[in-house]
């Protein structure tokens, strides 16, 4: 029965080290270029679509920062 359960684990460790071989090679070819160009329109698009909202956002974020900043230089704790 080791022989048996041995045998399996051999064979599978051989699978998932072959498995990680052929899926970790780098192909050639333009599928991470349409990949990075396709996220890039995505990035492109929310902007343009959420710009009002991604500005009160980031002011709001700098404004608590600089808020938080200010308390840390003068040494004021809430």
């Amino acid at each position: 029965m080791r022989d048996k359960v041995r045998i399996f684990e051999i064979s599978v460790k051989l699978a998932v080290e072959s498995l990680l071989e052929k899926g970790m090679k780098k192909e050639p070819g333009l599928d991470g270029i349409l990949v990075t160009v396709g996220l890039c329109i995505i990035a492109l698009l929310l902007c343009i679509v959420m710009k009002n909202k991604l500005s009160d956002f980031i002011g709001t974020l700098v404004d608590s920062m600089t808020v938080e900043a200010k308390n840390i230089l003068t040494g004021v704790r809430q």
